[in-house]
């Protein structure tokens, strides 16, 4: 029989999940940091965030489809929040939308980072699936962090504005991923079931009701993130 290697599985809150938090924290900084210093710094950095962004889901799925496992239409549609938050925030930043760049600081900041605290993945490093899972939501977070503090972008005013904007896609989003997790027998957005690693979801009660307290904190989180834009001007 042909000797297939069995991938290492990834443990949350391990010394590798602490390193890839580490490195991808550095790269973002230094990014934001180029973006500041303007001129061709700042193209550098825009277009690197941009093409990663729009380029994390074709090379996640080379990453995954480099395994010798199991593959599911999970893994292989593009219908996760986090790959679509990814195609907005590349777009946010070519074409300059407010509402792609709304919908990219909101999602980015209150639901991609908890999948970075809390990642639902099931190999560890170096396999590519483990850091493309990494490079794909950090590049979210960051283009969320880059909009705001680089490209000048602000939510409207008044500053609860964009927030109920963004919650009313959430929702709609979220109606989608149920109807799609019917038919395909899928979970987008965990709308079916909890992720498989330890998450917040897991303190959030039972199916369906899980699903509200999440919208519940979601919509708080928005409030809080548009907070320290209130009674600012919109930027550029």
């Amino acid at each position: 029989m042909e000797n297939v290697s069995v991938p290492k599985s990834f443990h949350p809150f391990s010394t590798e999940h602490g390193w890839a938090i580490l490195t991808g924290a550095a790269i973002l900084t230094a990014l934001i940091l180029l973006g500041k210093k303007g001129g061709r710094c700042r193209q550098f950095a825009t277009g690197t965030l941009a093409f990663v962004s729009l380029a994390a889901y074709p090379l996640g799925q080379a990453a995954w489809l480099s395994l010798d496992a199991d593959k599911s239409l999970d893994n292989l549609l593009p219908l996760h929040l986090c790959d679509i938050a990814a195609i907005t925030g590349g777009f946010a930043l070519l074409l300059r939308k407010p509402l792609l760049a709304s919908l990219t600081y909101f999602w980015g900041l209150a639901a991609t980072m908890q999948g970075l605290l809390t990642p639902a993945i099931t190999v560890g490093f170096p396999t590519w699936p483990f850091i493309m899972f990494f490079v794909h939501h950090f590049v979210i977070v960051g283009t969320a962090l880059y909009l705001p503090i680089v490209e000048g972008w602000r939510p409207k005013q008044p500053f609860w504005k964009s927030p109920l904007e963004v919650y009313g896609w959430s929702l709609g989003y979220l109606a989608f991923a149920m109807i799609v997790n019917r038919i395909l027998g899928t979970n987008f957005g965990f709308a079916s079931h909890r992720p498989p690693n330890p998450s917040l979801i897991d303190y959030l009660g039972p199916w369906p009701w899980y699903l509200v307290s999440m919208s519940v904190i979601a919509l708080i989180l928005y409030l809080l993130l548009a907070l320290p834009f209130a009674g600012k001007r919109a930027g550029k």
